[in-house]
Order: C-alpha cells, then sequence, then structure tokens
C-alpha cells in the first residue's frame, strides 16, 4: 500500500493490489475522518494501523463516496466509527452489497472476516458539513460513476476526495453519462489544489485542467461512437473495433484495466441509449 501525505493532516493511501483504488484520512487534535476503506481487509487493516499509532488517534467518521465494495466494505474494521454516506448508498449496500459479499466469501476466504456496515448517517440533497481540527469537509453530491456518488472538500487546502467521479478512465457502467460530465465539469471549476481520485494517482494542480479535459473529451468521443454503432447491423463487432485510444486515452491507465473498462464503457452506453 502506497502512502502519502497530501497537506498538514491530510493523508492518501493508494493499494498496490486492487485497481490502484485509494482512500484518505484527514486528522484532527482527538479523532480523525476516513474518507472511502480499501478493498482487501490487510490493507484497510494497515491503514487503520497507521492512524491508530503512527499518527496516535482514532477514527470517529467513515465517509463512504459511493456503495461499490471497494470503498465501503472495510467499514467493519472502524469498529464505534459513524459512517456517512448518500442516502442512497445506504439503499445500494442492503440491496447489492449484502448479496454481492455472501457470493464473494466463497470465492475469496480474507473476506470471510468482512461484513457489511451500512451507514449511519445520510443525506439525499444539499450538502454536509464537518469540521475536524482546523480542516472545513464540505461533502456533497457528485454523481456519474454511481447514483449514490459524493465527494469530500478539504476547504482549507482546496484538496478534493472525488470518489470514482473522477478516475483516469471514466467508467459509468453503474451510472450515467451525462451526469458523470457534469460532476466533471464542476470539478474543472472548483479552483482546486489536488484532485485524489476513486483510482489512480493525484492529480496536482498544474494537471487539473489537461485531466478534466481528457475526460470531457473522452465520454464525449464513446456518446459519438456509440451513436454510430446504433446505425449499425453489427453493433458488437463495430463496438469491439473501438479501441481506447481513438477516445485519447491510454490502455495502460489502472495497471492495464483501461481498455477491459472501455469496453465495458461502450456497451454500457450502447444498451441506455437503446433503452430509452
Amino acid at each position: 500500500m502506497h502512502r502519502e501525505r497530501v497537506s498538514e493532516n491530510v493523508f492518501w493511501f493508494q493499494s498496490e493490489v486492487y485497481a490502484q483504488v485509494t482512500a484518505g484520512v484527514i486528522v484532527g487534535p482527538q479523532w480523525a475522518v476516513v474518507i472511502d476503506t480499501l478493498a482487501l481487509p490487510e490493507e484497510t487493516l494497515g491503514m487503520r494501523e497507521f492512524i491508530e499509532h503512527e499518527l496516535g488517534v482514532q477514527v470517529r467518521y467513515v465517509i463512504n463516496t459511493h456503495y461499490h465494495a471497494d470503498h465501503s466494505w472495510g467499514n467493519c474494521f472502524f469498529p464505534g466509527a459513524t459512517v456517512i454516506a448518500h442516502a442512497r448508498c445506504r439503499e445500494l449496500l442492503l440491496e447489492r452489497g449484502r448479496p454481492s459479499l455472501e457470493s464473494a466469501r466463497k470465492q475469496n476466504a480474507n473476506l470471510r472476516q468482512v461484513k457489511i456496515v451500512l451507514p449511519h448517517m445520510t443525506f439525499d440533497s444539499g450538502e454536509l458539513t464537518l469540521r475536524v481540527g482546523k480542516k472545513n469537509l464540505t461533502i456533497f453530491p457528485a454523481f456519474g460513476h454511481s447514483d449514490d456518488g459524493i465527494a469530500v472538500m478539504v476547504e482549507e487546502d482546496r484538496v478534493l476526495f472525488a470518489g470514482d467521479s473522477f478516475m483516469p478512465l471514466p467508467y459509468i457502467v453503474d451510472g450515467d453519462v451525462d451526469d458523470m460530465i457534469s460532476s466533471i465539469k464542476r470539478v474543472g471549476r472548483m479552483g482546486l489544489e489536488n484532485i485524489i481520485q476513486g483510482h489512480g494517482d493525484i492529480i496536482l494542480r498544474g494537471e487539473i485542467d489537461a485531466a478534466v479535459k481528457e475526460n470531457l473529451n473522452y465520454l464525449t468521443s464513446i456518446k459519438k461512437a456509440v451513436k454510430g454503432a446504433a446505425r449499425r447491423k453489427s453493433a458488437d463487432e463495430f463496438l469491439d473495433s473501438i479501441r481506447i485510444e481513438e477516445c485519447g486515452k491510454s490502455r495502460v491507465y489502472l495497471g492495464g484495466l483501461a481498455q477491459t473498462l472501455h469496453q465495458r464503457n461502450l456497451r454500457a452506453l450502447y444498451n441506455q441509449i437503446n433503452e430509452e
């Protein structure tokens, strides 16, 4: 697991095992807030070990940016913490999270110690604010990757924990392409110092404009390509032929997963368009 200090009392963690998934912690004088948990129990427990023994505080709050396993299944490793999320996140953990965990346990013995802990505090519109020592956190919806997505701004540092609403390759299979475009445009207007992506490396201030433009161009490109596929007899073959590089992205992103995710994006978007 990689770990980096982003600013005073703000830390970032990145998995070395699963899809470069990230998490964060904001530390106050007496307690800390964790933003997302990592995919595997040992990495989440390593994060807790660092917070409790190196930083010397307990975790009081865990914020889930959305319900997907790699961001929320580690809630159980912070006993006594209050979990904060969008109201839809709670619903989705009940509807999908619990059955998914039961299935995953049969294939991965490491998940036997995992249990779904539902959010205790939720919101469905507007913003939540939370003060951690000298830091003010603003929590707000960030849809597109899923319909329960939220992001967390550390106001004093202009650091945004974007969850999966911002990734090296936008991923919309469980979400909506237009919502994703809106979320990315909002990020571009925020005057940020850093973006902590839900997966991948930290984006620095001088890189943000280019990253926003690249992600918007990608989403525009796949919308155009999928509309073209809808007019063809052999849509599947046409979708297979659309290379990720043609849409402005590299297949090496996310440890080589990008091409697979790109193909899933195309098919999900094609199905969405045909259902309208």
